[in-house]
Order: C-alpha cells, then sequence, then structure tokens
C-alpha cells in the first residue's frame, strides 16, 4: 500500500511504500464497532451513584390506612413510585463496564481502520513535525501551511516544543503511536503521520 507524504506547503512530495498488512486490509465494520465500543466501555469511571429505597431519609410510616380512603394502597414515602423516593435497581460507583477484547481483534479492528482512512484520502505522511520553540502560532502556522484545519497528529515520539506547542490547539491533537486510541483516528476527518510513525505502527501491530 502506497500513502502519500507530503511537504510543509501541503503538496505531494512522495509515495510511501507502506505494510498492506496494516494499510491495505479490507474494512470489517462489524469488527471496528466492537473495538470502539470496547474502548469506550473501558474508559468509562463507573462512579455514578443513585439512591435506593433503603437509602432515602423519608419516614416509614405508612401514608395512609390501607383500606377505606378511595386512594390507591401506598406503603411508604420512599417507594419509588412516588416523587422523591427511592431508585429502582439503582447505579452504584462499584459497577463494571469494562469489555474484553483480546489482542488479536483490537490490532485487526486498528489495522481496519487505518487501512479505510488510507483509502478515503484522510491519512497523509510527513517527514517530520518538530517546531523550534515552544510556540502555538508556529505550529499553527505549520499545521495551517499544511491545509489541515482539524487533525490527529501521530508521532513516534512526542519532543516537548512539539507538545507544548499543540496543546492550546482545540481542533488539533498531538499523541505518540503507543497512545493512538481507534475512537481518535475515527474522530478526526484528518490523520497525519511522521513516517518515525508509520513504522513504529508497522512494528507494533503488523
Amino acid at each position: 500500500m502506497e500513502l502519500k507524504v507530503i511537504n510543509e506547503q501541503g503538496q505531494e512530495a512522495a509515495k510511501l511504500q507502506a505494510s498492506d498488512a496494516l494499510f491495505g486490509r479490507d474494512y470489517n465494520e462489524s469488527l471496528v464497532h466492537q473495538v470502539v465500543v470496547a474502548y469506550q466501555a473501558n474508559a468509562r469511571s463507573g462512579d455514578r451513584k443513585q439512591k435506593g429505597r433503603s437509602e432515602i431519609a423519608k419516614s416509614t410510616k405508612k401514608p395512609w390506612n390501607q383500606k377505606g380512603t378511595g386512594r390507591a394502597r401506598a406503603g411508604r414515602a420512599s417507594s419509588p413510585l412516588w416523587r422523591g423516593g427511592g431508585k429502582i435497581f439503582p447505579n452504584t460507583p462499584d459497577e463494571n463496564f469494562s469489555q474484553k477484547l483480546n489482542r488479536k481483534m483490537y490490532r485487526a479492528g486498528m489495522a481496519s481502520i487505518l487501512s479505510e482512512l488510507a483509502r478515503q484520502d484522510r491519512l497523509s505522511v510527513v517527514e517530520n513535525l518538530a517546531v523550534e520553540a515552544p510556540k502555538t502560532k508556529l505550529f499553527a502556522q505549520k499545521i495551517k501551511g499544511m491545509g489541515f484545519e482539524s487533525v490527529l497528529v501521530v508521532t513516534d515520539a512526542l519532543d516537548e516544543n512539539t507538545y507544548l506547542a499543540s496543546r492550546n490547539l482545540p481542533n488539533v491533537l498531538v499523541l505518540e503511536v503507543n497512545e493512538t486510541d481507534p475512537v481518535s483516528l475515527i474522530r478526526f476527518p484528518k490523520v497525519l503521520m511522521t513516517k518515525s510513525a508509520v513504522a513504529k505502527f508497522e512494528e507494533i501491530l503488523g
């Protein structure tokens, strides 16, 4: 699979021969869906808390007699049927939302996403993205000069200047290869990788 290598003006400068196993795979939508859902589920903290009927601070006295009032029978004010009552099957902080996904499926899903990005011409490669100083303006000019507005940048090793210069840009996210996740790859309209990042992906996922 050949990937487009661009220069700092956003023009195609060369082609990079990449692994077909990683960038030339058929798109498996059901697998990608499973990988994305599992990733998002595993990111959940499970810190929600709702009160059950036994935790509501209300009187346990029966509101009115069982019979003779003409109203529906009621046991206590903490009933889930009443306003201000407890929750039926309340959420607790110890809920576990994690989903198991074996390594082979995860790698295949990531390869499927990368292959689809390459087919849709949403993936570009650049030689280097380093900036001389940790200035947001410098990095913004470099990204804009390549023709990108909203982009995910993937690099092999994130140097301090690039990290500091990019972190204040709202539509730009810079990640190292080992931090790249399926949701970020799908969410951004364009993905920009360094050559060393492509090689690292081939080493890890290939």
